[in-house]
């Protein structure tokens, strides 16, 4: 292997040219020395080469897939940070992907900002991992070097539950069309608001996860209920409402995930404390859930449902400034509004691979 510069070795994996065109543009504005390739058997020749902190790759390839070369790759260079690029409805083999090794993954349409944290998270938690490594190194005791393996360990198995806590949600939205991809949608959509909020980077990944995971107490929703065309009985209604009590049951034996539990435990609670299931109001309803559901309702006006057509992004954000102050956080709703308007200005990545004005 070689290393041909001071800068950081990334390598794009697409086999879209206009992408990986895009992409190479982007990191290399962004200091890095930038690498590409078209398929996953380049790919390796690539990683067997030169010295390459970072991959981001492409899911859906011809010949061998993103989820096949995870597992090579980093069988090539172990010290890889590797992120995953999908399309919302792909986000299960996403999942299985971070079983395998991968960092995190995006969603496509990629916005260039969110892309940028996340190789600056990969690469931080690459350098905490190396770091980790060489402490490992140093300490000989077996007593220090056991207690490194066992938290090792643990990290593996939180990010296995997560991921296979989230493939379940895929399964379950996999029942209704209208709500494919619902929880990917609000997880990357609460994730920015957090960021527009200025939270700490830790704390947005909470909120991004309590985003995906906010809808699993509806694997405990009788299915006649959740498929129901008209509306509901006062007993269907306060059957749903459990879905929130449910997932938080379904959360609470994974001590790691903190926040999260209460984010959808209360996503539902509303600032005038007229909400469900524990009457919360104002900033007593936990930030994760405030912002959970600001993003849940933008998601529900401006998307195909089947009792209404879907708004554009202005006309979703005008209809819910009459909640805010009584279901919505106001400064939520205002985060909000600021990303959906910085959203129609900012270059984004379709899937197409051309870069577009929003």
């Amino acid at each position: 292997m070689v290393q041909t510069s001071g800068r950081l070795q990334v390598l794009v994996v697409d086999d879209e040219e206009p992408v990986r065109n895009a992409l190479r543009q982007y990191l290399t504005q962004q200091q890095f020395e930038v690498y590409a390739a078209g398929s996953g058997d380049e790919a390796l020749q690539q990683l067997r080469r030169h010295r390459i902190a970072l991959m981001l790759c492409d899911i859906r390839m011809p010949g061998t897939s993103g989820v096949d070369l995870v597992p090579q790759a980093l069988e090539t260079q172990p010290d890889l940070a590797i992120l995953m690029l999908t399309a919302v409805n792909d986000a299960t083999t996403a999942a299985l992907c971070m079983q395998r090794g991968a960092m995190d993954y995006l969603t496509k349409p990629v916005e260039l900002e969110d892309l940028g944290r996340a190789v600056q998270r990969a690469l931080k938690r690459r350098d905490t991992l190396l770091e980790n490594r060489q402490l490992n190194e140093w300490l000989k005791e077996e007593v220090t070097t056991r207690t490194a393996e066992l938290h090792q360990e643990r990290m593996k198995l939180e990010r296995l539950s997560v991921a296979t806590l989230e493939a379940l949600v895929n399964a379950l939205e996999a029942k209704d069309p209208y709500m494919r991809g619902h929880s990917a949608r609000i997880a990357d959509l609460s994730a920015t608001i957090a960021h527009q909020l200025g939270l700490p980077e830790e704390q947005v990944e909470q909120v991004r996860i309590a985003g995906r995971l906010h809808d699993i107490g509806k694997i405990g929703t009788r299915e006649a209920v959740l498929n129901k065309d008209g509306p509901l009985t006062p007993d269907e209604f306060e059957h749903v409402k459990q879905h929130v009590v449910i997932g938080s049951q379904i959360l609470a034996p994974l001590a790691h995930l903190g926040i999260i539990i209460g984010g959808v435990r209360s996503h539902h609670e509303r600032w005038d404390g007229n909400g469900y299931p524990d009457g919360l109001r104002g900033e007593a309803i936990p930030i994760a859930a405030r912002i959970v559901a600001t993003a849940e309702v933008y998601d529900a006006l401006s998307t195909s449902r089947p009792y209404q057509d879907k708004m554009t992004p202005e006309r979703a954000v005008e209809r819910m400034a009459d909640l805010a102050g009584t279901v919505l956080d106001p400064k939520m709703f205002e985060a909000l509004g600021a990303v959906v308007a910085r959203r129609r200005t900012l270059v984004f990545l379709d899937e197409g691979g051309s870069g577009t004005e929003a």
